[in-house]
């Protein structure tokens, strides 16, 4: 049976103009093909975001005014009393009457008479009071602000201490009718306006910054990009340090992916001449981390089993990781057998060992080499080094046990970033302080601080925080000097390969502040 030819179909050009014809695409079937469109960009405009106004506000004014001080306290007052505690021994407390137990206790006494302030009023008013009245520019070594994360009114003002779920409705209305009137002029374009409040507080912020200053800026993801591209603008892209992600609390029962974090966004004044103390924390051991293996009391080593690797072990007992005992490069001198427990091992092909032969001995002496069947490895205790360099992912924060405002930062958060961008003596501004953690932290490691607030009741929360805590106490470095010479801290040993084979004294260059620990910077 002959095959029956089938025609392709095409339709009516009338009918259907715009279908190609069926097969491949030519000039013939297609005239549009090869032919290209043009879009152009203007090459001279650095990125930026856009928003409605931002045009028109190349700048702004603020009025000069005198600060009224809402509080003013006193540093020097914090160590006027000497408590006993329990143990037997001394803790002080913060704005005592009482006179000291003990005399020539000047632990925080600044130079020039200097007194810490609650300021109540608005930020920008305030920010440039500081510059114009008081010449503030370039004082302030660190800057904290919290802004509200979103536009919404229960995202702003909070005149429930304890509820964090506001409305707008004339139920959970502020009392406080400048804080009201502040939020319909500050908000009446919505996300524009929040943009340009967030600018103008950003360029005062860069005007009061020291030349080695840095500002933390803690946002949520709803708003985190378009801070990020306004702190570019105002600070230059080249001084971006880090977006920091914190946790803040534990979800459950979420409809969608769950959010359990905020994030701090962090920049320099000048990312050259930035001041930086690097921060530890302590390490882990079992399960997620290099120290699997465990050694008993007797000197027994072995792999942990499962309730070790769950973190409980014996007092007595030695978490440790077996480390490479190969090099990555080769060192001619270094290559050479060792005879361990009646064995002979080589370096890998085009490897050397990470040490010498008299290394390689103190070593064995120290009964620091172990063998995994192919090759010789490296004890590395728990205890050598129990702490690692803190980085930009902060899953041990969590939000705050004994709250007095439900929005209340973590103390460990700001007492990280205070720690890293400061040292004693130095001058911290919150222009958002809500319950006062930032002059918490100030005020417990000795720096000088200035705290503002729109709100009175957080103002209010600030100074009955602040006027009931006690403070941990640290011995100051060098007694006749202040603050400004720093503080002693406990040492801790960092032992290494290098420090065991060579056969000196780990160094100890580790000072501790609980619950972080910081490298004393050289010189």
């Amino acid at each position: 049976m002959p095959r029956k030819h089938i025609d392709q179909y095409q339709h009516s050009k009338d009918y259907r103009p715009n279908i190609p014809h069926v097969g491949l695409v030519t000039p013939e079937t297609d005239p549009e093909t090869g032919k290209k469109r043009t879009y152009n960009f203007d090459p001279h405009l650095d990125p930026e975001l856009q928003w409605a106004g931002k045009t028109e506000h190349t700048s702004f004014k603020v009025s000069t005014v005198s600060l009224h001080v809402h509080e003013r306290i006193d540093p020097k007052t914090i160590i006027e009393t000497v408590r006993k505690n329990s143990q037997g021994g001394g803790q002080l407390s913060l704005f005592s009457d009482q006179k000291p137990l003990r005399e020539a206790i000047d632990f925080y006494k600044h130079k020039e008479g200097w007194t810490n302030r609650l300021i109540a009023g608005d930020s920008l008013l305030i920010m440039n009071s500081l510059l114009e009245k008081e010449g503030m520019a370039r004082k302030v070594q660190m800057m904290y602000i919290d802004p509200p994360y979103g536009i919404k009114y229960g995202s702003n003002f909070m005149p429930f201490v304890n509820k964090k779920d506001v409305k707008d409705n004339d139920e959970d209305l502020n009392t406080e009718p400048e804080m009201i009137k502040a939020f319909r002029d500050t908000w009446e374009l919505g996300i524009h306006s929040y943009l340009t409040y967030i600018r103008d507080r950003l360029l005062l912020t860069r005007e009061l910054l020291n030349e080695s200053g840095s500002v933390f800026v803690q946002i949520s993801d709803e708003n985190l990009h378009h801070i990020k591209e306004i702190l570019d603008e105002v600070f230059g892209p080249e001084n971006f340090m880090s977006i920091i992600s914190f946790r803040t609390k534990s979800v459950q029962g979420s409809k969608h992916l769950s959010s359990i974090g905020d994030f701090l966004i962090w920049y320099a004044k000048k990312k050259e001449s930035v001041k930086y103390n690097q921060l530890f924390v302590g390490k882990d051991y079992g399960y997620g981390t290099a120290f699997t293996n465990i050694e008993d009391e007797h000197g027994n080593r072995r792999k942990m089993n499962e309730v070790e690797l769950r973190g409980k072990i014996s007092p007595r007992s030695r978490p440790f990781s077996c480390a490479d005992l190969v090099s990555s490069g080769l060192t001619p001198s270094c290559v050479f057998p060792i005879k361990f427990d009646g064995v002979t091992y080589y370096p890998r092909s085009n490897r050397s060992w990470r040490t010498n032969q008299e290394g390689i001995k103190r070593l064995i002496e120290k009964k620091r080499l172990v063998s995994n069947g192919k090759t010789l490895s490296y004890i590395n205790y728990y205890d050598d080094f129990p702490i690692s360099s803190l980085t930009n992912f902060w899953t041990d924060t969590g939000s705050e046990v004994d709250k007095t405002y439900v929005v209340q930062t973590s103390t460990k958060i700001l007492e990280r970033c205070v720690l890293m961008t400061s040292d004693p003596g130095d001058l911290v501004l919150d222009i958002t302080s809500g319950s006062g953690t930032t002059g918490f932290v100030s005020e417990k490691y000795g720096r000088r601080w200035i705290l503002c607030d729109t709100s009175r009741v957080a103002l209010t929360l600030s100074k009955q925080r602040l006027m009931t805590s006690m403070f941990d106490y640290y011995q100051l470095a060098v007694e006749k000097e202040g603050i400004s010479s720093g503080l002693k801290y406990k040492t801790a040993p960092h032992v290494t390969l290098k420090s065991i084979t060579s056969n000196t004294p780990p160094p100890l260059k580790i000072y501790t502040t609980s619950p972080l620990l910081t490298v004393r910077r050289q010189g």
